[in-house]
């Protein structure tokens, strides 16, 4: 016999606001024992000097985690010019100062070279694994990372205020997966010849999760017994809204969860998948929500009019 999980059995996900100087793993912890929920996780780190949207999933709401992780998010970011720190941020030690103060035009001037498909280098102090080792690890230890540049996805960069006096300037930034904002900072500086690190960073959009949306870790600790929780826990499916959704009959439902495939050959059955936006025509596996009644089964991978079980729900 399996060993029984301990906590209740509780699906969905939390918009959460994360707040300053807690780590991404404790938010987590904290609104899993919150809710006595057996299992959780979250979608997208935030740094501990980072505020704002971290979505985290409750129960089966982790197997959604992936469509998260991947989509796009928007930032909110302060910079402080004058100095440059080994992290990038406000909690390093400063390694390169300079007394220039950028102009206003100057910013804006070197923003376009930041949007589009560009190559960048992570920060020294961060999560990536070089040879099974974290980053920030090695940098900790007094080593110089060897830190392989990639390429990321920005879509758009603004200059949102700027302080001349205070050599501070705030920016809004919506981006791909694994672009970092303090490389942003420090490669501005670079490029402005004035340094710059991150003083303020607040994520406000992750997918379709927003931060006005976002609730705070004080309502969850002021959670009892009779708190509703529905009010309060987001399905299943939200991660899901941007792939199609396919609504099956008993049967097909039936033998979806008993891992079978699906063949929908018939014309009447071909329309049901171009009328929920699936692409007969597309030779590549895509994703789809797969439902009965309205209640999410699983994630189902469609491939011409066939259509096989990925990750079910047990909803």
């Amino acid at each position: 016999m399996g060993r029984r999980k301990k906590g209740l059995k509780i699906d969905g996900w939390i918009n959460l606001c994360k707040p300053l100087e807690m780590g991404s793993t404790s938010a987590v912890n904290i609104v899993r024992r919150s809710f006595n929920a057996q299992k959780a996780g979250h979608a997208g780190t935030l740094d501990p000097l980072a505020t704002g949207v971290l979505p985290i999933a409750l129960g089966e709401g982790t197997k959604t985690i992936p469509y998260i992780q991947d989509s796009h998010k928007t930032y909110e970011f302060t910079v402080q010019w004058g100095a440059q720190t080994n992290t990038d941020d406000l909690e390093g030690d400063v390694i390169a100062q300079s007394d220039i103060a950028p102009s206003e035009q100057d910013i804006v001037a070197h923003l376009s070279k930041y949007i589009g498909v560009i190559t960048q280098t992570p920060p020294q102090f961060s999560a990536i694994r070089i040879n099974g080792e974290r980053a920030y690890d090695i940098a900790r230890d007094g080593e110089t990372v060897d830190m392989p540049s990639r390429q990321v996805e920005i879509d758009n960069l603004e200059l949102i205020k700027h302080d001349h006096d205070l050599r501070q300037s705030q920016f809004r930034m919506e981006c791909g997966k694994g672009t970092y904002v303090r490389s942003i900072a420090r490669d501005l500086g670079l490029d402005l010849s004035c340094y710059g690190h991150v003083i303020v960073l607040t994520r406000t959009k992750v997918g379709c999760f927003s931060i006005e949306d976002t609730i705070s870790l004080d309502i969850l600790n002021e959670m009892d017994d009779n708190t509703a929780i529905d009010g309060l826990l987001l399905p299943v499916e939200t991660a899901l809204d941007d792939i199609p959704a396919l609504s099956l009959n008993q049967q097909e439902a039936s033998r979806l969860k008993n891992g079978q495939t699906l063949t929908f050959v018939s014309r009447p059955d071909a329309e049901r998948l171009t009328s929920v936006g699936i692409n007969l025509a597309v030779e590549d596996e895509r994703p789809a929500l797969a439902l009965h009644d309205d209640v999410p089964l699983g994630i189902v991978m469609v491939k011409g009019v066939t259509i096989k079980p990925s990750r079910l729900f047990n909803l």
